[in-house]
């Protein structure tokens, strides 16, 4: 392999302009597929944690109630028009002994019982929509970590103390330790204090929802040691969706995954994906493509110089190798310094701080992997694309290629 690659190195110094416009190319192109990888990548994950930090991955469910057709006698249906019927906050039946199954699923990394209904919050003239969270602290800490998002006071949800958002502390008008009277549908209220204001960075969420103990929920909801649901989370967030259907068919309970519930995100990620892999193979078609007509060029003019080599011995392989070399060379060569202007992007980027822009902040996933992937891509290209260049300089006859010239 030394006669090959002496050779190799050779041919490349020899036509040094076109050697040069092969590296430039390749290193815009890696610079490219670096970056664009490492800010698609970085968005996603901001979007999944923001996204999935505020809600479980799987939630179980009471089943929902269904309308059955009146039937005669001879079980022929009287009517085939069926008024759907209206939903009735129920209780998950057997949940505790439920929460232990689940407790046992080695894909399941936390499991909390929750108790969730509408109720009207007033405080005053004031007065809005809320949803009631009824929680164990130390299970729902671990599905959504609200303790690390208080902005005032603190998490404590003991008795009477509550949490709410700061969105709606401002439409209340309440702070930490004013008192709020909560109202649900069944003419049930009482008045809780306020011990902290959370914000999760969702307008929803820190507009609607109320965090209480399970047994003032489960009071006010007129669910007497009943829970709502189970919010589960999952060690592997795309697995959500298949560990959801083991569940409903090993415990025969209603699952929803976060897939389900947010098919437009999913839809959106995918997209996004789609995108920058095609931007990819574009970008290796590009270069690929000059490669190859530069190194085709190279063949055409060094003709008389191949068959000299190859009637001084040369067999036909180690022409061939030669001509892959080089396109491994340049391909790595021009790796090396795209990776190199990929980084001077990323630190460019950061340092401007432009994906800093309030709570949409988000940090460009950068890893080692990602450079030596662009890197190993770009010999493969290299040495594809000198492919058939090189197959052609193999084949050249050595006295048609003096003739010629």
């Amino acid at each position: 392999m030394w006669f090959e690659w002496t050779l190799a190195v050779r041919l490349l110094r020899e036509g040094r302009a076109q050697t040069l416009l092969i590296i430039a190319g390749i290193a815009v192109g890696v610079s490219v597929i670096v970056f664009l990888t490492a800010l698609i990548s970085g968005l996603q994950a901001s979007i999944i944690d923001r996204t999935l930090g505020t809600q479980a991955h799987i939630r179980i469910s009471a089943p929902d109630d269904v309308a059955r057709p009146l039937r005669e006698a001879d079980d022929s249906a009287l009517s085939s028009r069926i008024e759907q019927r209206a939903q009735r906050l129920r209780s998950v039946e057997q949940w505790p002994l439920l929460v232990e199954e689940l407790d046992r699923f080695d894909e399941v990394t936390a499991v909390s019982p929750i108790v969730s209904g509408p109720a009207l919050a007033r405080r005053g003239a004031a007065n809005r929509s809320v949803a009631l969270v009824g929680m164990e602290p130390e299970r729902y800490t671990r599905i959504v970590p609200v303790d690390r998002e208080m902005k005032t006071g603190e998490f404590r949800v003991v008795g009477r103390d509550i949490l709410i958002g700061t969105i709606l502390a401002q439409d209340l008008g309440a702070s930490v330790g004013e008192r709020i009277r909560l109202e649900t549908g069944g003419g049930r209220s009482d008045v809780f204090t306020v011990a902290g204001i959370f914000e999760l960075g969702v307008r929803d969420l820190d507009q609607r929802i109320v965090y209480m103990g399970m047994k003032p929920a489960q009071a006010l909801l007129d669910l007497p040691g009943g829970a709502t649901g189970v919010d589960l989370r999952v060690r592997e967030i795309f697995d959500a969706e298949a560990v959801a259907q083991r569940i409903q068919r090993r415990l025969g309970t209603k699952a929803e995954s976060w897939m389900v519930t947010n098919s437009n995100l999913l839809d959106a990620i995918a997209a996004q994906s789609m995108s920058t892999n095609l931007i990819k193979i574009f970008v290796a078609i590009s270069a690929a493509f000059g490669i190859a007509s530069v190194l085709a060029v190279s063949v055409v003019q060094r003709s008389r110089e191949i068959g000299i080599l190859r009637a001084m011995g040369t067999r036909r392989p180690q022409v061939l190798r030669v001509f892959l070399l080089q396109g491994a060379i340049v391909g790595l060569i021009g790796a090396a310094i795209g990776s190199l202007m990929a980084g001077g992007l990323i630190g460019f980027w950061q340092a401007m701080g432009l994906a800093r822009s309030g709570r949409g902040a988000f940090d460009l996933m950068v890893t080692p992997e990602l450079f030596i992937g662009a890197t190993l891509l770009a010999a493969v290209i290299g040495m594809l694309a000198a492919v058939a260049p090189a197959r052609r300089a193999a084949r050249l006859d050595p006295v048609e290629a003096m003739r010629a010239t």
